[in-house]
């Protein structure tokens, strides 16, 4: 499913205002990513982006897309689903539980909340599909990337995020 032109419209300003105030180089490659994923409802993964950038700019290569949706990301034009970065995690708690990941960092934790156990589905869902498991993604700065933040040692919130350490 596609977007709306006026929406797409309204998202292109978005990115664009965003790059002026961050001092960001508004390139022709740039704005045919984020027309890509602008225009999607798929959350798209970067290779599909990339093989629709690539039909209309042949010479785009698949790192330019992926530096460019991390870019995004940073900006807080976009957000993510799934794990972060090229490094997958594992959980070998298998008792229910939810998460905390740091958005800077990549920190992740598990916490546990019977509030959080007990949320109903609600019924749009079911146009989806099942249901077999739920789990609720908290994302936030840690404590320790809020000091740095706060101390000016790292880039403040809107700017690209560093690469989260590996585990």
């Amino acid at each position: 499913m596609k977007i709306g032109n006026v929406e797409i419209g309204r998202r292109l300003e978005r990115f664009q205002a965003a790059c002026r105030r961050a001092g960001v180089k508004l390139t022709h490659q740039r704005l045919e990513i984020f027309r890509e994923i602008a225009g999607s409802t798929e959350h798209p993964g970067a290779e599909t982006v990339y093989r629709g950038v690539r039909a209309r700019i042949p010479t785009v290569s698949l790192d330019t897309v992926y530096r460019t949706l991390w870019l995004l990301d940073g900006l807080g034009l976009i957000t993510t689903l799934g794990p972060r970065r090229e490094s997958v995690r594992f959980d070998p708690n298998l008792d229910h539980h939810h998460h905390y990941v740091c958005v800077q960092c990549g920190l992740a934790k598990d916490f546990e909340s019977a509030d959080l156990n007990v949320l109903a589905i609600p019924a749009s869902v079911k146009k989806f599909g099942s249901v077999m498991a739920t789990h609720v993604g908290v994302r936030g700065l840690c404590a320790a990337c809020a000091k740095e933040t706060a101390a000016g040692r790292t880039k403040a919130k809107g700017q690209p995020r560093r690469k989260p350490s590996k585990p």
